[in-house]
Order: structure tokens, then C-alpha cells, then sequence
């Protein structure tokens, strides 16, 4: 059951860059980006990842264009359904946080 999934930070980035097609090297830049550098998906990481969300059905792989090498990933329904659920159940963690600690500025 999706609703009960916790990604782990590597996982959340890579769904995440994959809302729109990208090849590997675009998924590792984005992550990069946007985590602001904290988070460095080795290719290794990367690679294993994207097959195990592959068979889990979260994403796929596109058709490769003849005599291109790169291979292309997109999110499918269930990736973005588990990625939503991910947004919601880090935004209840927040909220949990400041609740407890007072606010935002408490700190």
C-alpha cells in the first residue's frame, strides 16, 4: 500500500526530477539542484534505484530513439500517486514539528 511508504531522501529526488522524461544524467543534475547540493546520486545509486522503481511500476522507461544510447525515464500514475503521498506525509512532519516547538521561529 502506497499511503504507508516512506521514501528514502534519494528516492523522493529522483520521483521528483521525473515528473517530466529525463536520462540519468539530468536526474542526478536535478537532484543535485534542487536539494542544493546535499543530495549526490552516485551512478551506481542511481541506476539500482531506477530499476527498482521500475519493477515496482513508479516509473518507466520511455522508447529509445534508434542509434541514441540514452535511456529516458518518466513518472508513472502510481510514482506520482507515491510521490504525492510523500509531499503530504512530510508536510504532516512539519507541521507536527512546529506544533511541538512553538512555531517557526522558536529556535
Amino acid at each position: 500500500m502506497t499511503d504507508s511508504l516512506v521514501l528514502t531522501e534519494a528516492t523522493y529526488y529522483i520521483l521528483l526530477a521525473l515528473y517530466t522524461p529525463q536520462h540519468g544524467y539530468g536526474i542526478m543534475q536535478m537532484a543535485e539542484n534542487l536539494s542544493k547540493g546535499r543530495v549526490h546520486l552516485a551512478a551506481g545509486t542511481l541506476y539500482g534505484a531506477l530499476s527498482t522503481m521500475s519493477e515496482k511500476g513508479w516509473i518507466r522507461l520511455l522508447p529509445v530513439e534508434e542509434g541514441s544510447r540514452k535511456k529516458e525515464y518518466q513518472l508513472t500514475e502510481e510514482g506520482l500517486k507515491v510521490l504525492k503521498n510523500e509531499i503530504e506525509r512530510l508536510r504532516e512532519l512539519v507541521a507536527n514539528g512546529e506544533l511541538v516547538l512553538g512555531g517557526k521561529n522558536n529556535g
